[in-house]
């Protein structure tokens, strides 16, 4: 009874997956592993920031006409600091862009590889049996394509949970919205 439990909870996984969507995933993902692994490049980001934000604000408060060296010297050293941002920004970007691709990859093979190796492995492993005669003749097509007759296929069992969990997702987020309109209109 293992078997058909493993496949719902396997296609609960996949369509949560699927409905938060990949890149919000590894975004999160991203942000998680930045938090855990305090970044030094991310750290060194944070703090090239509040030196510029600072930086900027003292060079507002200072006259260029009054304070000229003064303005200048700030002026250069804004202007390296934004130099140094903008080249870390990219440095980090492409980290962020290798990492996102890896993770994108797991998820895909997480999503559609797990199910192709489940379906394979199990392709002739019956889900559990029907009692004889309740389908008539669409037994033979719920067993598609290697399971014995009268039983339920691990690929027709995984197309049963998916459209199940789609359909109480979206029965779900009808009542949501249902109730919060309702909620704005009174």
């Amino acid at each position: 009874m293992y078997l058909p439990i493993t496949i719902f909870l396997l296609v609960l996984l996949t369509e949560s997956i699927l409905f938060l969507g990949f890149s919000y995933i590894t975004e999160l993902a991203y942000d998680t592993f930045t938090k855990i692994t305090k970044d030094a490049q991310v750290t060194k980001q944070k703090k090239l920031k509040t030196d510029i934000l600072k930086l900027k604000t003292e060079l507002s408060q200072t006259s260029s006409q009054d304070e000229f060296a003064k303005w200048a010297k700030l002026r250069r050293k804004l202007d390296k600091g934004m130099a140094d941002l903008e080249k870390l920004n990219s440095d980090i970007a492409y980290s962020k862009a290798a990492f996102e691709l890896k993770s994108k990859s797991v998820l895909w093979f997480l999503v559609h590889g797990t199910q192709f190796i489940m379906i394979f492995w199990f392709r002739k492993s019956a889900v559990f049996y029907l009692p004889p005669g309740w389908f008539g003749p669409a037994q033979r097509f719920l067993s598609w394509p290697f399971a014995p007759a009268g039983s339920v296929s691990v690929a027709v069992w995984f197309a049963a949970c998916r459209r199940m969990i789609k359909a109480v997702a979206l029965a779900m987020n009808d009542f949501v919205f249902v109730r919060a309109a309702k909620e704005k209109t009174t």
